[in-house]
Protein backbone atom coordinates (compact mmCIF):
# COMPACT_ATOMS: atom_id res chain seq x y z
CA UNK A 1 0.00 0.00 0.00
CA UNK A 2 2.45 2.62 0.73
CA UNK A 3 4.51 1.50 -2.56
CA UNK A 4 1.58 2.38 -4.29
CA UNK A 5 0.94 5.69 -2.27
CA UNK A 6 4.65 6.73 -3.62
CA UNK A 7 3.82 6.16 -7.10
CA UNK A 8 6.33 3.65 -9.31
CA UNK A 9 9.26 4.23 -6.93
CA UNK A 10 9.52 0.64 -5.01
CA UNK A 11 12.61 1.83 -3.66
CA UNK A 12 11.48 4.90 -1.78
CA UNK A 13 8.86 2.73 -0.07
CA UNK A 14 11.14 -0.15 0.41
CA UNK A 15 13.50 2.52 2.39
CA UNK A 16 10.62 4.22 3.87
CA UNK A 17 9.35 0.62 5.38
CA UNK A 18 12.89 -0.71 6.32
CA UNK A 19 13.77 2.58 8.18
CA UNK A 20 10.43 2.54 10.21
CA UNK A 21 11.07 -1.15 11.05
CA UNK A 22 14.68 -0.30 12.44
CA UNK A 23 13.53 2.43 14.47
CA UNK A 24 11.11 -0.06 15.70
CA UNK A 25 13.19 -3.01 16.77
CA UNK A 26 15.71 -0.68 18.36
CA UNK A 27 13.06 1.13 20.77
CA UNK A 28 12.98 -1.45 22.88
CA UNK A 29 16.44 -2.55 23.36
CA UNK A 30 16.55 1.77 23.74
CA UNK A 31 14.37 1.36 26.74
CA UNK A 32 15.68 -1.14 28.32
CA UNK A 33 19.08 0.67 28.16
CA UNK A 34 17.95 3.79 29.45
CA UNK A 35 16.20 2.12 32.90
CA UNK A 36 17.86 -0.89 33.32
CA UNK A 37 21.34 -0.87 32.19
CA UNK A 38 22.33 -4.40 32.79
CA UNK A 39 25.59 -3.59 30.19
CA UNK A 40 26.68 -0.97 32.03
CA UNK A 41 26.86 1.18 29.42
CA UNK A 42 25.80 4.74 31.19
CA UNK A 43 29.25 6.28 33.14
CA UNK A 44 29.70 5.97 36.57
CA UNK A 45 27.16 8.50 38.33
CA UNK A 46 24.84 8.34 36.12
CA UNK A 47 21.22 7.62 37.33
CA UNK A 48 18.83 5.06 35.55
CA UNK A 49 15.60 6.38 34.40
CA UNK A 50 12.43 5.33 36.47
CA UNK A 51 9.86 3.26 34.15
CA UNK A 52 7.58 6.32 34.53
CA UNK A 53 10.03 9.06 33.52
CA UNK A 54 11.62 7.23 30.36
CA UNK A 55 7.71 6.63 29.36
CA UNK A 56 6.71 10.24 30.22
CA UNK A 57 9.75 10.57 27.37
CA UNK A 58 8.30 8.64 25.32
CA UNK A 59 5.01 10.03 25.01
CA UNK A 60 6.18 13.92 24.54
CA UNK A 61 8.03 12.21 21.27
CA UNK A 62 5.18 10.46 20.23
CA UNK A 63 2.96 14.04 20.70
CA UNK A 64 5.73 15.53 18.72
CA UNK A 65 5.80 13.64 15.50
CA UNK A 66 2.37 12.85 15.47
CA UNK A 67 1.22 16.56 15.71
CA UNK A 68 4.59 17.23 12.93
CA UNK A 69 2.87 13.88 10.86
CA UNK A 70 -0.51 15.01 10.48
CA UNK A 71 0.47 18.84 10.10
CA UNK A 72 2.78 17.77 7.45
CA UNK A 73 0.12 15.15 5.74
CA UNK A 74 -2.44 17.74 6.42
CA UNK A 75 -0.42 20.59 3.33
CA UNK A 76 1.15 17.55 1.64
CA UNK A 77 -1.83 14.45 1.47
CA UNK A 78 -0.80 11.26 -0.48
CA UNK A 79 -2.84 9.25 -2.78
CA UNK A 80 -3.90 12.38 -4.83
CA UNK A 81 -6.09 13.56 -2.02
CA UNK A 82 -7.00 17.03 -2.30
CA UNK A 83 -5.06 19.80 0.51
CA UNK A 84 -6.57 20.84 3.81
CA UNK A 85 -5.66 23.48 6.34
CA UNK A 86 -5.29 22.84 10.23
CA UNK A 87 -8.92 24.77 10.76
CA UNK A 88 -10.62 22.20 8.38
CA UNK A 89 -8.83 19.81 10.61
CA UNK A 90 -9.83 21.37 14.04
CA UNK A 91 -13.63 21.64 12.73
CA UNK A 92 -13.94 18.41 11.34
CA UNK A 93 -15.02 16.55 15.07
CA UNK A 94 -16.14 13.14 13.25
CA UNK A 95 -14.32 10.02 15.01
CA UNK A 96 -12.56 12.59 17.38
CA UNK A 97 -13.72 10.57 20.39
CA UNK A 98 -13.28 6.94 19.40
CA UNK A 99 -9.64 8.14 17.78
CA UNK A 100 -8.84 9.89 21.46
CA UNK A 101 -10.40 6.71 23.10
CA UNK A 102 -7.97 4.27 20.72
CA UNK A 103 -4.74 6.55 21.93
CA UNK A 104 -5.66 6.25 25.49
CA UNK A 105 -6.02 2.70 25.38
CA UNK A 106 -2.77 2.29 23.56
CA UNK A 107 -0.81 4.42 25.89
CA UNK A 108 -2.44 2.61 28.75
CA UNK A 109 -1.37 -0.91 26.94
CA UNK A 110 2.09 0.60 26.30
CA UNK A 111 2.55 1.95 29.95
CA UNK A 112 1.70 -1.26 30.95
CA UNK A 113 3.98 -3.31 28.94
CA UNK A 114 6.72 -1.21 30.07
CA UNK A 115 5.93 -1.69 33.77
CA UNK A 116 5.97 -5.55 32.99
CA UNK A 117 9.41 -5.22 31.68
CA UNK A 118 10.71 -3.48 34.42
CA UNK A 119 9.15 -6.44 36.88
CA UNK A 120 9.80 -9.50 34.33
CA UNK A 121 12.35 -8.36 31.92
CA UNK A 122 11.79 -6.63 28.32
CA UNK A 123 12.46 -9.30 26.27
CA UNK A 124 8.79 -11.37 28.13
CA UNK A 125 7.22 -8.33 28.18
CA UNK A 126 7.42 -7.65 24.36
CA UNK A 127 6.81 -11.41 23.52
CA UNK A 128 3.36 -10.97 25.00
CA UNK A 129 2.34 -7.26 23.75
CA UNK A 130 -1.38 -6.44 24.55
CA UNK A 131 -1.71 -4.80 21.09
CA UNK A 132 -2.48 -7.61 18.95
CA UNK A 133 -5.42 -8.85 21.75
CA UNK A 134 -6.86 -5.82 22.27
CA UNK A 135 -7.13 -4.66 18.33
CA UNK A 136 -8.39 -7.98 17.69
CA UNK A 137 -10.93 -8.08 20.96
CA UNK A 138 -12.22 -4.09 19.19
CA UNK A 139 -12.31 -5.30 15.71
CA UNK A 140 -14.60 -8.13 16.90
CA UNK A 141 -16.72 -6.28 19.49
CA UNK A 142 -16.81 -3.03 18.18
CA UNK A 143 -16.55 -3.18 14.37
CA UNK A 144 -17.83 -6.34 13.75
CA UNK A 145 -15.06 -7.50 11.59
CA UNK A 146 -15.93 -11.10 11.69
CA UNK A 147 -19.56 -10.92 11.56
CA UNK A 148 -20.90 -13.76 9.73
CA UNK A 149 -18.20 -15.88 9.48
CA UNK A 150 -17.25 -19.64 10.13
CA UNK A 151 -17.71 -20.98 13.47
CA UNK A 152 -13.95 -22.45 13.29
CA UNK A 153 -13.10 -18.14 12.67
CA UNK A 154 -14.39 -17.94 15.70
CA UNK A 155 -13.05 -20.25 17.47
CA UNK A 156 -9.16 -19.71 15.97
CA UNK A 157 -10.00 -15.97 17.58
CA UNK A 158 -11.42 -17.38 20.53
CA UNK A 159 -8.39 -19.72 21.30
CA UNK A 160 -5.75 -16.56 19.99
CA UNK A 161 -7.58 -14.26 22.93
CA UNK A 162 -7.33 -16.76 25.41
CA UNK A 163 -3.76 -17.39 24.30
CA UNK A 164 -2.73 -14.23 25.31
CA UNK A 165 -4.84 -13.82 28.22
CA UNK A 166 -2.69 -16.96 29.72
CA UNK A 167 0.46 -15.64 28.29
CA UNK A 168 -0.17 -12.08 30.65
CA UNK A 169 -0.86 -14.56 33.50
CA UNK A 170 2.25 -16.34 32.95
CA UNK A 171 4.20 -13.38 32.45
CA UNK A 172 2.88 -11.85 35.85
CA UNK A 173 3.52 -14.92 37.92
CA UNK A 174 7.20 -15.10 36.24
CA UNK A 175 8.20 -11.55 38.07
CA UNK A 176 7.25 -12.86 41.66
CA UNK A 177 10.28 -15.54 41.00
CA UNK A 178 12.65 -13.26 39.02
CA UNK A 179 15.60 -12.33 41.08
CA UNK A 180 16.54 -8.18 40.64
CA UNK A 181 19.96 -7.59 38.79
Amino acid sequence: MLMQVLGSNTLVGLAIVTFAGVCYSLFAPAFNLATNDQWHTLRDGVPHLVVYTAYFYFCLSSLAVGVALNVWCLYRPMAGVPRSTLRAYVANQEGRGLALLAGLVSGLGNAFTFMAGQAAGYAAADSVQALPLVSTFWGVVLFGEYRRSSRRTYTLLGSMLFMFVVAMAVLMASSAHRKPL
